[in-house]
Parts: structure tokens; C-alpha cells; sequence
């Protein structure tokens, strides 16, 4: 009997001794919240947009009178200089009407000349009237020489032409762009989806780095603009913001694809 309480004693004192180096249950580790308005997955300091290539300048030429095009002075691909010849439309009547003011100028001023007085006070009526036909028919020369001069168009800055939309033979309209220049040696990066969640925390001045993938190159710059108004692209709210690069290299190209960094901090 004794053996056997004994024997119970042992058992219940290993089994307390078990017991008491069991490992504790680890407390639950806390699940960490991201803060309202940023994303899960934003690197803090940096956000992240895709962008495009684009030239600072982009213009576009069209004549302001109508008429058949005469000449087309460039092609694709042409640097031309400021005030360069970029086409032309048949001017010959727009020419006559020049000669035509010109010779009314002339006989207007030998009037007005014949009416000097030969003696103060004379007929001042007279010269009065013939002075403003004479100022009558200055403003119509210089209307014919600026419609002469519609006819033709110039390149206003020294830049690239990107497209010519017109032919010799075509009949032009007011108002038709018929040639594009770009200034393709000064070139930024523009996003184009980075978020309403994000433009809060973008400056201008900000550091911006920018990975080319068609060039596998990262290039440098930094934020020079931020669109005042958003765009919508595909349901997203997203705004538009404008990196001017440290250097640009010889290979980048308009409209190549790009992943922009802009450091926040």
C-alpha cells in the first residue's frame, strides 16, 4: 500500500515538474495599419509614376487666309532656323492688290501735294481733305502688304519639323495645321499616372531620378512644373507633372516610356 502511494506521488511530481517548463504562448504580434491616403506598397519618402518623353515646344503652323499651295520649302526630319520659308500659296492677286494700293498712294500724294498753300491760310479745307485720303491710302497698303505677306508662312523659333500635312496643289484653310515643329534638343519627362493621392507631397525643386527602359539608363532631374487641373485616365484622377532632366543623351527620344522616381523627403 505504501509502494503504491509512493509510486502515485513520483508520477504526479513529474507530471507538475512537465508542466512548469512548457514554453509560454507567444503574445499576437500587431498587425501594422498603412496611414489614411497612402498605399501599402509606397516606398516612404519616393513616389512613383510612369511618364513620357515629350519636347518642351511643340508648334503648330497654319495659314490664316485661304488659297492653293504653291510651295512646301521643308520635309520631315529638317532643322530649320527662325523665320526660315516653310510654304507658300499663290499670291498673285494679293501681289496686284499691293501694286495697285502703291500706285493709289502716289496719285493721292501728287494731289495733296498740288493743294500746298503758295501762301499761309490757303484753302486749308482742301489740304485738310486730301491729307486724310493721303493718310486714307497708306492704311490701305499697309493692309495689302500684310495679307501679301500671309501668304506665306516661317518658322518662328529654330526647331525640328515633325510632320508636313499639306502639298503643292492643295487648296489651304484658315486655320489648318499644315506643319508641326518641335524643339527636339530640349526635351522633359511628363507623368502620366501618378495619383490625386500622392500630388500632395510633390513640390516643384524636388529631386526626381528616371529610368529610360528603351535606352536601360537612369537619368537625373528634377520637378520643374505640376498641372493645376487634373485629367482623368481611365477613372483615375491623376495630374500631370513636369521633370526637367539634368543631361539629356543624344539616343532619347520623343514619346520613349519612362519610370519616375520623385524623392519626397
Amino acid at each position: 500500500m505504501k509502494r503504491l502511494l509512493w509510486t502515485g506521488l513520483l508520477v504526479l511530481s513529474v507530471l507538475l515538474s512537465a508542466c512548469g517548463t512548457l514554453a509560454p504562448t507567444p503574445a499576437p504580434v500587431p498587425t501594422a495599419t498603412p496611414a489614411a491616403g497612402t498605399s501599402p506598397l509606397s516606398v516612404p519618402g519616393d513616389v512613383v509614376a510612369s511618364g513620357l518623353v515629350a519636347p518642351v515646344q511643340v508648334t503648330e503652323i497654319a495659314f490664316v487666309i485661304p488659297g492653293t499651295v504653291t510651295e512646301v520649302a521643308v520635309k520631315e526630319g529638317d532643322l530649320v532656323n527662325a523665320g526660315q520659308l516653310l510654304a507658300k500659296l499663290d499670291s498673285t492677286a494679293l501681289a496686284s492688290a499691293v501694286v495697285q494700293a502703291e500706285a493709289n498712294l502716289r496719285g493721292q500724294q501728287r494731289e495733296y501735294e498740288f493743294w500746298l498753300p503758295s501762301r499761309k491760310g490757303e484753302n486749308p479745307e482742301r489740304r485738310w481733305l486730301e491729307e486724310t485720303k493721303v493718310e486714307t491710302a497708306k492704311a490701305a497698303l499697309a493692309v495689302a502688304q500684310a495679307q501679301l505677306a500671309q501668304a506665306e508662312i516661317h518658322a518662328p523659333v529654330a526647331a525640328t519639323v515633325i510632320s508636313v500635312k499639306v502639298k503643292v496643289g492643295e487648296y489651304a484653310q484658315p486655320g489648318q495645321v499644315v506643319i508641326t515643329l518641335a524643339a527636339l534638343d530640349h526635351l522633359r519627362v511628363e507623368t502620366t499616372d501618378l495619383s490625386e493621392r500622392d500630388i500632395p507631397v510633390v513640390q516643384v525643386g524636388q529631386a526626381v531620378t528616371v529610368f529610360v527602359e528603351a535606352l536601360d539608363q537612369e537619368l537625373t532631374g528634377r520637378v520643374v512644373a505640376i498641372a493645376p487641373k487634373a485629367d482623368t485616365v481611365g477613372g483615375d484622377v491623376v495630374f500631370k507633372v513636369t521633370i526637367e532632366l539634368d543631361d539629356q543623351p543624344e539616343s532619347l527620344r520623343w514619346g520613349m516610356s519612362a519610370e519616375v522616381n520623385i524623392n519626397t523627403e
